[in-house]
């Protein structure tokens, strides 16, 4: 049985849930009021025939009880017991020898104001009676019977008709809940052929759910899939994109390598081998560059939804750590710090960041680069700013894209501007990853990059936290590999 009703269809479920809830009401309606009925009526005829009665023995009570008992015409049947239970007054018709109730039975009618039902035809009557008892004087009692045979007649023609309306009714209204049920239902089928469609389409490029009009859940629901649709879709674009660069950016370096090796091979005696194997080993290093950058993206993209819990990571002893390796750079690199500047999270990562910022710092600098670190409310800001020649207002967003470069920045060549792109990326990323974000901006003259990050719970601080840290300086060769282009 629960197998059969798992495999139901939700219409159906609904509708047999709601016909059984149903089923049971109009039942119980039904008889409650059949039942409700039957008691109006008997107490009316209880409280006719009880004031028939009374009348009668306040007629005993005065002495002025005539024979017959004065009584409406075929309405009420009277019969006046003694105290030995012996009848001496009767209405019009009634019987003389019977008495309708016993006299112990009639006396404790009488003393309760309960009445009773007979059966007519033992007392000579065609209709069952409804029979009711009132005290007199002298232990005399006045036993007053009406006939049930109109109000049971009322009763079978109600119970006639809830036999038979309410089946009907019952129909009426399981059609109508399947027919409200599958209108309730029609924007969720509606949703689920526009996802079938979108499905069996190769490419479902800007492609969307039906919304209804109706703000309820399924509206709710629609939007909600719609959002979800937008985002793999951004999500495939992305894909797309970085696998085509990607694919673009290693086609460089491994023709390079295919053709310095295919002439050596080719004409040995005519090559230089120190040359060839430098060359072969500067692409192999950008492969090795391309392929670190693009695992550490996608490392990132992993764990983009989930929030990232690591250790404590001093900035300020970062910026001081990372500057240090710099000390051969061909521009100044300083660093400093400013309050306590304490955020959670990965240090090898954060350390990644920081050396893209200041690689790219360093290409474009013309004689310096700053790096700073301060703490800022629940907040720690991380600066790098060059005195290079900057980028356009317009590509400041733009340079945080994947393989984005202003520049020609695909020289293999440790001297010239080269990068592949993505050092920016990886920034923005790691700093999102961390619960931050980054931006640039200008340093009037040069560029600033920007990353804001959360400081760490019980580690926010002002200047007043901790000195001025003055990081060291140096001219030189830097030691880690340029990381990226301007802008990437």
């Amino acid at each position: 049985m629960a197998r059969w009703w798992r495999r139901r269809s939700l219409r159906a479920r609904l509708t047999l849930i709601t016909s059984a809830g149903l089923a049971l009401a109009l039942g119980a309606g039904a008889l409650l009021l059949v039942n409700a009925l039957r008691l109006s009526l008997i107490r009316g005829l209880d409280d006719s025939a009880r004031q028939g009665a009374a009348e009668v023995a306040a007629l005993i009570d005065q002495n002025r009880l005539p024979d017959p008992v004065p009584v409406g015409s075929g309405t009420i049947t009277i019969q006046v017991l003694d105290a030995q239970g012996r009848i001496t007054d009767v209405s019009e018709g009634a019987d003389r020898l019977v008495p309708l109730l016993p006299a112990a039975q009639a006396r404790t009618a009488a003393r309760t104001g309960q009445g009773a039902m007979l059966s007519g035809p033992p007392l000579g009557m065609p209709s069952p009676l409804r029979v009711v008892a009132v005290g007199a004087d002298d232990g005399q009692v006045v036993v007053a019977a009406v006939s049930f045979a109109q109000a049971g007649d009322s009763i079978a023609t109600v119970a006639k008709a809830l036999f038979i309306g309410t089946p009907l009714l019952f129909l009426l209204f399981v059609l109508a809940t399947w027919l409200v049920t599958g209108a309730a239902l029609r924007p969720i089928e509606e949703l689920r052929r526009g996802a079938q469609e979108i499905t069996g389409t190769a490419i479902a490029l800007g492609r969307t759910l039906p919304v209804p009009e109706a703000r309820d859940e399924v509206h709710s629901l629609a939007v909600t899939l719609n959002d979800m649709l937008a985002r793999l879709e951004a999500a495939q674009q992305r894909q797309r994109a970085l696998v085509s660069d990607a694919a673009h950016e290693l086609r460089s370096p491994i023709t390079s390598i295919r053709t310095q090796l295919e002439v050596a091979v080719d004409h040995p005696e005519a090559v230089d081998w120190r040359q060839t194997a430098d060359g072969v080993l500067a692409d192999t290093l950008r492969l090795a560059r391309l392929a670190e950058d693009l695992l550490a993206l996608a490392r990132l993209d992993e764990r983009a939804d989930r929030p990232l819990r690591g250790r404590p990571v001093d900035l300020a002893g970062l910026i001081e750590a990372v500057s240090l390796r710099y000390g051969e750079a061909r521009v100044t690199v300083t660093a400093r710090a400013f309050g306590r500047c304490v955020v959670r999270g990965d240090t090898g990562g954060l350390d990644r960041m920081l050396v893209n910022l200041i690689d790219n710092a360093v290409r474009y600098a013309h004689s310096r680069v700053s790096a700073t670190a301060r703490a800022d409310g629940p907040w720690v800001v991380l600066s790098v700013a060059d005195d290079g020649p900057g980028i356009p207002d317009q590509d400041a967003e733009r340079v945080f894209d994947r393989f984005t470069r202003l520049d020609d920045a695909r020289s293999r060549e440790p001297t010239e501007h080269g990068g592949s792109g993505l050092g920016l990326a990886i920034v923005r990323a790691t700093a999102a990853a961390h619960g931050g974000t980054a931006w640039l901006e200008d340093a009037v003259p040069g560029l600033r990059a920007v990353v804001r990050l959360p400081a760490a719970p019980g580690q926010q601080g002002g200047d007043r936290d901790r000195g001025e840290q003055q990081g060291q300086v140096g001219n030189g060769q830097v030691e880690q590999p340029h990381r990226g282009g301007r802008g990437g």
